[in-house]
């Protein structure tokens, strides 16, 4: 699967970041980046089913390496990282709609880069389980489901130490001195468990993987059970 020359190429790329290089080096991708992480999803697709059946591990899981340039100064046209994207089965829709939904997420870069365009702010490898950025709806669903079963939320992150943006005050329509209140400005509901290029490269990192979304699989039944998802069997 992955190997130090999964990170070389990813070094290389972060100091050659142009179409010509890219083509040049396709072979490269071809077996040191998107030919792992295929062999990854197909180890750990599994081990999946047997934490969250309702979830896909399949090559839709993988983003692409090209970058959506539209809107952004920096103009470089490819990723530096490899990510793929665990989805809900039952989950459908543009892709803006599905990045917010209920996911598991596997980020790979190089240790020492720090990338910009995992939202998270971490660096390095990691993987990201939750819901990122949920719509205004949305939030206010699972806000109100913490209110009115506080125990099952906190049940629910048990262990976990969850990430992400939050308001500076409670959302309108919820005591500020609740006791959830700190959760209850979350705009994001996501825990996070770093790895190192060691982890990545051992034999046994699809296993690895499969523990931090067992780990996390609580959060993502809370979740799922908000926004009328099934999970588990």
């Amino acid at each position: 699967m992955f190997t130090p020359a999964t990170f070389q190429f990813l070094r290389d790329l972060s100091a050659n970041n142009t179409r010509d290089w890219f083509e040049a080096n396709r072979p490269r991708w071809e077996a040191h980046g998107k030919g792992p992480l295929l062999a990854f999803i197909a180890d750990f697709r599994p081990k999946l089913q047997a934490i969250a059946p309702q979830f896909d591990a399949t090559a839709r899981s993988v983003f692409r390496i090209h970058r959506d340039v539209r809107f952004s100064k920096d103009k470089s046209p490819y990723k530096t990282h490899l990510a793929a994207q665990f989805r809900h089965q039952d989950v459908h829709g543009a892709a803006g709609d599905i990045v917010h939904a209920p996911a598991f997420y596997l980020h790979i870069a190089p240790d020492e880069h720090a990338e910009s365009e995992s939202q998270s702010g971490m660096r390095g490898v990691f993987g990201g389980f939750g819901m990122w950025q949920p719509e205004p709806a949305v939030l206010r669903t699972l806000r109100k489901r913490m209110v009115d079963d506080p125990d099952a939320w906190r049940k629910a992150c048990e262990g976990l130490k969850l990430t992400g943006s939050s308001l500076k005050r409670p959302p309108p329509g919820f005591d500020p001195a609740h006791p959830l209140a700190e959760d209850l400005r979350r705009k994001d509901f996501i825990t996070l468990t770093p790895f190192t290029e060691a982890d990545v490269v051992r034999t046994d990192f699809p296993e690895r993987y499969a523990e931090a979304c067992r780990a996390a699989a609580p959060l993502q039944a809370w979740l799922c059970a908000a926004v009328g998802l099934p999970f588990g069997r």
